[in-house]
């Protein structure tokens, strides 16, 4: 088999990795068995035209072929495991936005409140923050049509556009007693998924939210920032994947490679052996040896696995919070033609450098901090990890689920950030130092804080 491969991609929520196959003529010569299998497997076929002509002809409505089509497609995927699916063009489109990280918008991140789109922040440096848009403003028309009604993505879907085109925003701001207009022309947003700033005076914090095509550039800059602003007294570095849901493989790499010297990072496994693939990392640790703590929780999967498995394996970052999300499955995203979407199909697992698999198991941290969980949060925010998806990979052994992936919204009751500043000061000199990570069920009592979700536009 021929293999063009471009960018891989992992992640819990989009879950794909973007690899291209090109499949050579197979043998014309079968024996028995496999001319009976395909003999079935054309009978199934033909069950298959069946149904769709009788659906066709006896609907109690005309249905619409496409969607007919489109509905067995999805069906047939969905059977096969939580991650494999068939997107639209638009879908296609969208997640191929995603992973840019980089689109014609307004640069604000926005959430969905009562029905309202609020601002949550504007990004520096683009046509919102330029315009004066405050974080708390309340977007009422856009282009002169009221948002009530519409979801958080319809929203953001108007506000992104081609890039020098005009959109005009009615906006209620807090102190002021009639609305405000503004009329912003859309530019090239990037998406930031790496935001750092100094801890305690010497230490460089690192927050990972996602791995789109410009995280590790984003590190590298973030990394150089730090170094300059804390100087001679850096103590050392957290970087923070807690409710990461993952995204590109490649950035899962590269951002690996940002702190090893050598060895592996991680391999991908498919059905035949000779589809093994490893990735190795290169000399150059952009940290020059700093200790490194790295924050994992329910919430942190796939790629944010392969990053916290790969400085763990190599003993090159102790990891402080909860067992992470446990998807270790790849997937391939195969383009169906013009207007057609896409597959995203299950095609391998990957494994850590020690060769092991963290599917429906995660990755459990060198110490385990359980956070503080408010009491009317406890009973609805519960996550259960990859093992609790039904249908979904399995694994050999033990399989684990459910982890807490709760962080609280003030920095001062983060009891996994202030374990990782005693770390890096002394206080706790190493992992034994702390109570040991728990390995069985019951170590995960509590969920995530419920989150509204973002958007940027």
């Amino acid at each position: 088999m021929m293999r063009k491969t471009s960018v891989v991609l992992l992640s819990a929520v989009t879950g794909a990795a973007l690899t291209l196959f090109v499949t050579q003529p197979r043998a014309v010569l079968m024996g028995s068995s496999a001319r009976a299998a395909t003999s079935d497997t054309y009978r199934q076929l033909n069950l298959f035209g069946d149904v769709f002509e009788r659906v066709r002809s006896d609907y109690v409505e005309k249905p619409d072929d496409s969607k007919l089509i489109e509905s067995a497609i999805s069906g047939m995927l969905s059977g096969l495991d939580p991650h494999s699916s068939y997107m639209d063009a638009k879908s296609f489109r969208d997640m191929q936005v995603q992973t840019r990280g980089e689109f014609g918008g307004l640069g604000i991140e926005v959430t969905m409140e009562d029905g309202l789109i609020k601002v949550v922040s504007p990004i520096d440096d683009t046509p919102a923050s330029k315009a004066g848009i405050m974080a708390n403003d309340i977007i009422t028309t856009l282009d002169d049509e009221a948002v009530q009604g519409l979801t958080l993505n319809q929203a953001v879907e108007k506000m992104r556009g081609p890039v020098n085109t005009k959109i005009k925003l009615k906006i209620i701001r807090k102190g002021q007693d009639n609305p405000i207009d503004v009329t912003l022309v859309r530019d090239n947003i990037r998406v930031r998924s790496v935001r750092a700033h100094v801890e305690a005076d010497d230490i460089g914090y690192i927050r990972i939210t996602t791995f789109n095509e410009q995280t590790t550039e984003g590190l590298k800059k973030e990394i150089t920032n730090l170094q300059n602003q804390i100087g001679d007294k850096l103590k050392g570095f957290v970087i923070d994947l807690r409710n990461n849901p993952g995204g590109l493989l490649e950035e899962a790499v590269t951002v690996s490679d940002a702190f090893l010297e050598r060895g592996e990072i991680v391999s991908t496994r498919g059905r035949n052996a000779e589809e093994t693939q490893r990735r190795t990392a290169h000399p150059g640790d952009l940290i020059h040896g700093k200790p490194l703590i790295v924050l994992i929780n329910g919430g942190s999967a796939s790629a944010s696995e392969i990053v916290a498995g790969a400085l763990q394996d190599h003993k090159r970052a102790t990891l402080v919070g909860t067992r992470s999300f446990g998807k270790g499955s790849v997937q391939t995203i195969i383009p169906l033609g013009s207007g057609n979407g896409a597959l995203r199909l299950t095609t391998a697992r990957y494994f850590t450098p020690s060769g092991k698999s963290i599917q429906a198991k995660g990755i459990v941290p060198d110490i385990e901090v359980l956070q503080d969980v408010p009491d009317e949060l406890k009973a609805r925010t519960d996550t259960k990890g990859e093992a609790s998806l039904r249908g979904h990979l399995k694994n050999d052994g033990d399989e684990k689920t459910g982890s807490q992936s709760y962080v609280p919204p003030d920095a001062k009751d983060d009891k996994a950030l202030k374990m990782a500043d005693d770390l890096l000061h002394g206080i706790k000199a190493t992992a034994a130092a702390a109570a040991p990570a728990a390995t069985g069920d019951k170590a995960a009592v509590d969920g995530p804080q419920a989150a509204r979700p973002k958007a940027a536009n």
